[in-house]
């Protein structure tokens, strides 16, 4: 009985830790209302044009920092995708040169858009690209969700040596994924990442070989949240749709 008692006292001191070792760097819990906290986020607004029209993917939304597409109420961020005459508004907001981590966990609780057309993401890229462009700068989706394909989401890696259609990637099917939360998450060191939802693992990249093409994930990376509409992975866009929402309960980074 004893030696059942110091395995069970063990094994709580070791849970403890794991929980108090998980150590929060940076947060986003939208405990307020209305307009993004600007010391936090940027909007990014556009078509894409000049240089990349339909923001490299042939998508088919113009983003905004209208409230109607990107507000905060009740604990959440909600951004909307807004067909009007014919014409697609949304959101995507990042923080870039305001936040940026290098290794380390992030989460996202979130409710996702649904219907066939729309593509939410969450998603990370190196806060490089201004200076080396992508892919060099390296890409984390973390979470996308393309319409069409309700209920499976899926994480994916690009890099100089696979992206746009990469291989790098994984998916998992959920329930529900318009009506509840879930967590999605990756849990990023200096020798791979793991994708998650809801704790549940579906896919890690850990290349054999890590070199700039493969492995450009030594430097600082920032978030972006959005929807996109349509475009190379949203596909054809379903006519009836009027209006999506993704609602963020919070996004934090642990190191």
């Amino acid at each position: 009985m004893k030696i059942l008692s110091t395995l069970f006292f063990i094994c709580i001191a070791q849970i403890s830790y794991s929980q108090n070792s998980k150590q929060l760097l940076w947060s986003e819990e939208f405990n307020y209302k209305g307009k993004l906290d600007s010391a936090k986020w940027n909007y990014e607004t556009g078509d894409g044009c000049p240089n990349n029209c339909g923001w490299g993917n042939n998508e088919v939304q113009v983003y905004s920092n209208n409230l109607k597409n990107v507000h905060v109420e009740n604990g959440s961020l909600f951004i909307e995708a807004i067909k009007t005459n014919g014409t697609w508004s949304s959101g995507r907001v990042t923080t870039q040169t305001k936040f940026n981590f290098t290794h380390g966990r992030l989460e996202f609780r979130a409710k996702l858009p649904k219907g066939k057309g729309t593509w939410p993401a969450l998603w990370m890229l190196g806060e490089s690209i201004s200076k080396i462009g992508w892919p060099a700068c390296g890409e984390v989706d973390v979470m996308e969700h393309v319409g069409r394909n309700p209920g499976v989401v899926q994480s994916a890696m690009h890099t100089p040596n696979h992206y746009g259609d990469t291989p790098d990637k994984g998916e998992q099917k959920i329930t529900r994924f318009h009506e509840d939360f879930h967590i999605y998450s990756a849990n990023w060191t200096k020798d791979k990442i793991e994708f998650f939802v809801d704790g549940v693992k579906h896919y890690t990249y850990q290349p054999s070989t890590k070199d700039n093409k493969t492995w450009p994930l030594n430097s600082p990376f920032f978030i972006i949240i959005n929807i996109a509409i349509g475009g190379n992975l949203g596909g054809q866009v379903d006519p009836s749709i009027t209006k999506e929402t993704m609602e963020v309960d919070y996004v934090r980074v642990y190191k």
